[in-house]
């Protein structure tokens, strides 16, 4: 299980008018939108992570409008307790996702955010919803990790000292940040209830999905999150590794290999019409 949080994390994102009751403007940020856009690319954040995590990335995907997802207990929604089942959550995120499938709709999630994606693909899909593709960063293609075998720490367990720690080694997290003890009262309650969430999800054993996946990792990453990717798609899979560790997407985004995959497959986008 592996719990980070970094500075893009805290940084504000666009608040939605009082007004938006929609399920896509209280769930999901759009930093860039782009009419014109071919493919959309809905990004789940890692465990303690934020929308704002992806907020650069619409302007670096030409052709591609980037919708980040919105965890409750932070940022806007941090008034809202943290999410504590994460087949709910992403049941939650489908209903977001299916105001935009208008446009084709591919899926990105690191870590944390990789089997979030994965059921909310599976929502989707059940919905007749189909997703183009499914980037699962952070996460290998290898059987479950065996029970008992230290991922299953209880954050409760731990003292705040140590999960900074820990979101040091991991890396995505700047240190003078993760020392200031506004940042930790503020970070450290959502960051240990995502974990709690991602140690205890236990996926269906039929669970699998029709769209193709691709796995994209560190060279150097000790600390992916493992799961049978082969088994878990019938779309067929691809596996690609960054150079860099757990964060590799912090100084180097996969950019190219996300248009690489999408604008090849996806139709040129309909023009909009007056209604």
């Amino acid at each position: 299980m592996t719990t980070a949080t970094s500075p893009a994390s805290l940084a504000s994102s666009p608040v939605p008018s009082p007004g938006s009751a929609s399920a896509s403007s209280r769930l999901l940020r759009c930093a860039a939108p782009d009419p014109d856009a071919r493919v959309r690319l809905v990004c789940f954040p890692h465990a303690g992570g934020s929308a704002a995590f992806f907020r650069d990335w619409g302007a670096a995907l030409p052709g591609i409008e980037v919708h980040a997802v919105c965890y409750p207990g932070r940022a806007e929604r941090i008034a809202e307790p943290p999410s504590t089942d994460l087949r709910q959550l992403a049941h939650e995120i489908a209903d977001a996702v299916a105001e935009l499938a208008d446009r084709p709709v591919a899926l990105f999630g690191h870590s944390m955010g990789a089997p979030v994606a994965l059921e909310t693909a599976a929502a989707l899909e059940a919905r007749g919803i189909d997703p183009v593709r499914l980037f699962a960063s952070g996460s290998r293609n290898a059987p479950y990790p065996p029970s008992g075998d230290g991922s299953d720490t209880d954050d409760e367990d731990t003292d705040d000292a140590a999960v900074i720690e820990h979101l040091l080694t991991l890396g995505g997290t700047d240190p003078e940040l993760a020392a200031d003890p506004e940042f930790q009262e503020l970070v450290l309650p959502y960051v240990r209830a995502d974990g709690r969430a991602f140690r205890t999800y236990v996926p269906r054993p039929d669970l699998s999905v029709r769209c193709p996946v691709t796995t994209v990792n560190g060279d150097a990453d000790a600390d992916a999150d493992l799961r049978p990717w082969a088994e878990l798609t019938r779309g067929g899979l691809r596996e690609h590794e960054m150079p860099g560790d757990h964060f590799y997407l912090v100084p180097a985004p996969p950019h190219a290999l996300i248009r690489q995959a999408l604008i090849r497959q996806a139709p040129a986008a309909a023009p909009a019409t007056a209604g």
